[in-house]
């Protein structure tokens, strides 16, 4: 894809575009920057540009505790959708999420993104989990790559 960059944030500056883009897929749950700043030591956080333009940002969280489990996280802003860039974000995390040992991908979705439900299941993921996290109102789901 030409023109995409996609780069780990490794200063304030890139962690608050990756904040920015996590914030307004997920407006129920905003993160402050130091919160941010603890995800990326425990989680490989990426910011994707379309040359100097912010366009998406992922998230892998790595098998642990012995599971081989992970997390693979794609977020598009809206008006960067459907141009391959959420496929690009999404096949890098799923990389990512082999090489550190996963043998079982999940995601996790807000409910009212039905943009992001209809892209987890048009690559194989499956439902299994709804729940609300305390305070709450609109329900997470959990997928499962099958």
């Amino acid at each position: 894809m030409p023109d995409l960059r996609i780069l780990q944030p490794d200063t304030d500056a890139a962690l608050e575009e990756w904040r920015y883009v996590h914030n307004v897929i997920i407006p129920t749950h905003p993160l402050s920057l130091d919160e941010v700043r603890e995800r990326a030591r425990r989680h490989h956080l990426e910011v994707a540009y379309l040359g100097g333009v912010l366009v998406g940002c992922s998230t892998v969280r790595p098998p642990v505790d012995g599971t081989r489990t992970a997390t693979v996280i794609a977020r598009v802003l809206g008006a960067h959708r459907r141009q391959g860039f959420g496929e690009t974000l999404y096949a890098r995390g799923l990389d990512r999420a082999r090489e550190l040992g996963a043998g079982i991908i999940e995601t996790v979705v807000l409910s009212s993104n039905e943009e992001g439900l209809r892209f987890a299941h048009r690559h194989g993921f499956a439902e299994t989990e709804r729940y609300l996290l305390p305070g709450d109102t609109i329900p997470w789901i959990d997928l499962r790559l099958s």
